[in-house]
């Protein structure tokens, strides 16, 4: 968790700030707040590391999603393209909207591939929701040329790929709107929070919007401002920003850290037999806040999962038994369980989320084990790490062939 090993002075400076003005909520008040504008100041700082022309600080990475897919358009009865390895909110976020996931493979990036969005294509699509998944891109060049030839409408995810990039554009700029997630597990931390970017002003007010009850922030009288269109609570508080402001300052150090980290890792263990790597669409354009390594098969990676616990090595995660990131263990979507009913219980699903034919997805998944990557790692333990990794793998290796 790299933003909350550098928590110090710069956050506490930041939310005195907000505390010696009493002003937590992110508009108005402009006479109390001395200037204070703790929320701008993380879109700004945000925007300095995406390049993005607009960027809307939320009060998580779900609500940014949700926007994302609002804004862009999408809604009832529209079927979404998106991944079987995401964060649950991803899925969560199309179903609240209306809208109908079409689940699609992924290949060794673990994003959506250009061919799995491809065969998931039917008359009734209207979008791709990307996952930059576990800090890297998807190969963006491919995956552009099917969103562009069937005029379909992207939104990325980059929850987990704040300050990742394909060939000089951030993850979460390449289609109508991209969002990030700033919770207390990723590269930058504002404890709760989340970023919407877009390159498009009418895609951004629809946007600031839809986030805040419909008001169009026009004037100084809140409870006289207009209401374009019908919106929900999503904002994010002073308090929270403030943080996220202070550590997305941090993000280049940060970044920095972890690839000179997962080069030292990856170059030990490439020596290890049974160890490859995940794929990058981009080499160059990876945020280094996981390592990720591919095990010959999902027995020798259960195996491997085995030794990890026996031998007290933490840190990692198996996606293949994760509850919250792999289909496999989405019971509750596979058999629509909700609290009230969503339009895809009146709609109908478009696939029949209990039996879909991803054999792609299950291999990559099934052969994966990531760790997060800390920026406070000294070479020792980076060095004590590789070896228990090694030795573990060899030691499955060894048990799974015997």
């Amino acid at each position: 968790m790299p933003g909350t090993e550098l928590f110090g002075a710069e956050e506490r400076k930041e939310i005195e700030d907000v505390l010696s003005t009493g002003i937590m909520f992110r508009f108005n008040h402009d006479a109390q707040r001395n200037n204070i504008w703790k929320a701008k100041d993380f879109e700004e700082e945000t925007k300095k590391i995406t390049h993005a022309k607009y960027a809307l600080a939320v009060s998580n990475g779900s609500a940014a999603i949700m926007a994302a897919l609002a804004a862009a358009g999408i809604g009832t009865g529209d079927e979404v393209i998106c991944p079987p390895f995401t964060y649950i909110a991803t899925i969560e976020a199309i179903l609240m909207l209306g809208a109908l996931p079409v689940f699609a493979e992924i290949d060794e990036t673990l994003c959506l591939s250009a061919s799995g969005i491809k065969n998931a294509i039917t008359a009734k699509t209207k979008g791709v929701c990307l996952v930059h998944m576990c800090g890297g891109n998807a190969n963006m060049d491919e995956i552009m040329t099917v969103i562009n030839e069937h005029n379909l409408i992207l939104v990325e995810d980059a929850g987990q790929a704040f300050a990742a990039s394909y060939k000089g554009t951030a993850t979460g700029c390449f289609g109508k709107a991209g969002a990030y997630s700033f919770d207390f597990f990723k590269i930058a931390t504002a404890g709760e929070g989340g970023i919407f970017v877009t390159n498009d002003e009418t895609t951004f007010k629809l946007a600031d919007n839809f986030c805040d009850h419909g008001h169009d922030h026009q004037g100084n009288n809140r409870g006289m401002e207009n209401h374009p269109i019908i919106g929900f609570n999503f904002r994010i508080s002073e308090l929270h920003a403030a943080v996220g402001a202070a550590q997305t300052r941090k993000v280049p150090f940060i970044r920095a850290q972890n690839l000179k980290h997962k080069q030292f890792l990856q170059q030990h263990l490439s020596k290890t037999e049974g160890i490859s790597f995940a794929a990058l669409g981009d080499e160059n354009g990876d945020s280094g806040t996981f390592l990720n390594i591919f095990l010959p098969n999902t027995e020798i990676a259960m195996q491997t999962v085995d030794e990890f616990n026996k031998a007290g090595v933490s840190g990692f995660n198996y996606w293949y038994t994760n509850m919250y990131h792999f289909i496999n263990q989405w019971d509750h979507i596979k058999q629509l369980k909700t609290t009230s009913k969503l339009p895809i219980q009146i709609l109908g699903a478009p696939q029949d989320y209990s039996n879909l034919n991803l054999p792609k997805t299950q291999e990559v998944v099934g052969r994966l084990i990531s760790f997060g990557i800390r920026c406070t790692w000294t070479e020792d333990q980076l060095k004590e790490l590789a070896d228990k990794i090694s030795a573990c793998v060899t030691k499955a290796m060894q048990t799974v062939t015997a």
